[in-house]
């Protein structure tokens, strides 16, 4: 009987872990090496604050909870459990006219659109979910692995068939903000929809972002979710479930070179130990990758010429998470209403425009665009009785500011303008106030590994998506010249976000490679 396949998986990431667990789960010997104390990536949740658990990446899964990754790895059996972000969206009052408030009912959200906005853009709202529902359900069956052409035409094969091919196409290669004009009257209603749109990192006015706008039709089926006990819990149960399997985690141990021995792999780590697998799966940051190539003896002059064409970008945002007193209040709406999903702090598409263009220039912006996230209103295990506590997100803020000046000497600065943005929506927010913690784009990197604070990996430009993320050679998430390696994370398709499709992808290629009638067999389970 011939000993079970050996894989190491570098880094703990959430697409690494549900990769490990599919893996572990075939009956391999799988081993993740984590270079943080803390598992997890930016997936991951820790005691910031006195009796408050704060994430340190993401805090509401979206995508994950369309792709039927959880269902599949039984992950509530290993203490997994959401609540829905019900209503999964909200938009403050402007003057006279009412909040928008998006609920997981597509009756009530247009209730409340036709208030906010007027009977036109409601219905009009109506129409767009049917329409779109579906094309970003294609999109989803889209992330169901490697992005061939193949697997593209079949996941997209029939749709809108009466449009044309042509003229779907245009509509997927349009803009964010030209698929909202074209939809929609009320600014208030667009620039929504369009700060729902840019939280996969471009603006919409770029080209192939109307995909990312669209995909709020899909919060009426399934909407975020917020996973009880914080963003980590999900990275909890994948490595309960991967222990359950015989897998194993270790944290605290930097892999530092990645060598070809062999028909095999040589794994070595920062404390001398050195670890033979038939498979390395690499879930950290393409570039960190490719570094670790490069100590182990790969070709120098291909290595550049990939490091030299990614694009990681100027950066994404930054993050402030307060501890407050309080929820906060914003006029003309129920704590019940605004609470509960995300908030969109923002009433016009001009102010996402001038914070994209300030990071592109290398400077802070003008106003400050933030989406505030208050999450203990839904679990009030994460924060001590009589607090509560947000996270708010804030774009653009580049990476390397122009004027050459630190992070450290900005990072307090821009911190209370994004909280007296918020109470510029809901008076008296900052006095609610108890205690913050500041992430900077530098923050992200040196704690998480977030190569230039983007939260994407690489940029999510219509040339580093799909067949051509992060390059066209490594689209199929393997390494020319490096045969038994594999490639999952973010730097991969489908790209950013909690979505778990390009760890389960890289499972299937490694399985595929030895059986693809296994997998098949593991997935009727």
């Amino acid at each position: 009987m011939k000993p079970p396949q050996t894989t190491v998986v570098v880094g703990s990431g959430h697409n690494a872990l549900v990769a490990a667990c599919y893996l572990a789960r075939a009956g391999q010997r799988v081993q993740v090496l984590e270079r943080d104390t803390v598992p997890g990536g930016a997936v991951s949740t820790v005691a910031r604050f006195p009796g408050h658990l704060v994430d340190r990446g993401s805090s509401a899964h979206i995508m994950i909870r369309h792709t039927g990754i959880i269902e599949d790895l039984e992950l509530e059996r290993f203490g997994l459990r959401y609540i829905d972000c019900d209503p999964w969206g909200f938009t403050p009052a402007d003057g006279a006219r009412p909040p928008i408030v998006f609920h997981r009912d597509l009756d009530a959200t247009c209730t409340s659109i036709a208030a906010a906005c007027g009977a036109r853009d409601a219905g009009a709202y109506r129409r767009f979910v049917a329409v779109w529902g579906e094309r970003s359900a294609r999109v989803m069956r889209s992330f169901g692995g490697p992005p061939t052409p193949g697997r593209l035409v079949r996941a997209f094969w029939g749709l809108d068939a009466r449009a044309g091919g042509s003229a779907l196409s245009r509509e997927f290669l349009q803009s964010g903000d030209a698929l909202l004009d074209s939809w929609f009257d009320d600014e208030r209603l667009k620039a929504s929809l369009a700060w729902f749109g840019a939280q996969s990192g471009p603006p919409m006015s770029e080209p192939g972002t109307a995909p990312m706008a669209g995909f709020a039709a899909l919060m009426h089926s399934v909407p975020p979710g917020r996973a009880v006990g914080g963003s980590g819990a999900l990275s909890a149960a994948l490595i309960a479930r991967l222990r359950s399997d015989g897998g194993e985690v270790h944290t605290g141990d930097a892999v530092t070179a990645l060598c070809r021995r062999g028909d095999g792999w040589q794994v070595r780590t920062e404390s001398g130990r050195t670890l033979a697998a038939d498979t390395v799966v690499a879930g950290a940051h393409i570039l960190s990758t490719l570094d670790l190539l490069r100590a182990g003896g790969f070709d120098a002059a291909v290595l550049d010429d990939w490091q030299r064409r990614i694009r990681v970008g100027p950066g994404i945002g930054m993050v402030v998470r307060v501890a407050t007193d309080r929820l906060p209040h914003y006029p003309g709406a129920d704590i019940s209403e605004s609470a509960n999903g995300l908030q969109f702090l923002v009433a016009d598409r001009a102010q996402l425009r001038l914070a994209h263009g300030a990071a592109l220039a290398g400077a802070l912006p003008p106003r400050p665009v933030v989406l505030a996230m208050s999450f203990s209103a839904l679990d009030p295990t994460i924060a001590p009785p009589g607090e509560h506590q947000l996270s708010l997100w804030a774009q653009w803020h580049p990476y390397e500011l122009a004027d050459g000046s630190d992070w450290a000497a900005h990072a307090d600065r821009e911190a209370d303008r994004i909280i007296a943005e918020v109470d510029r929506y809901a008076p008296g927010f900052a006095d609610s106030v108890r205690r913050r913690f500041v992430q900077t784009p530098v923050d992200l990197e040196s704690e998480m590994g977030l190569r230039g604070g983007n939260v994407m990996h690489v940029e999510m430009s219509l040339d580093q998506v799909m067949l051509w993320r992060p390059l066209p050679e490594l689209s199929d998430q393997r390494v020319p010249g490096a045969p038994g390696l594999y490639l999952t994370g973010a730097s991969t398709h489908p790209g950013g976000g909690v979505s778990g499709a390009s760890g389960r992808s890289a499972a299937r290629l490694v399985l595929g490679a030895r059986g693809a009638r296994r997998f098949r067999a593991l997935r009727r389970r």
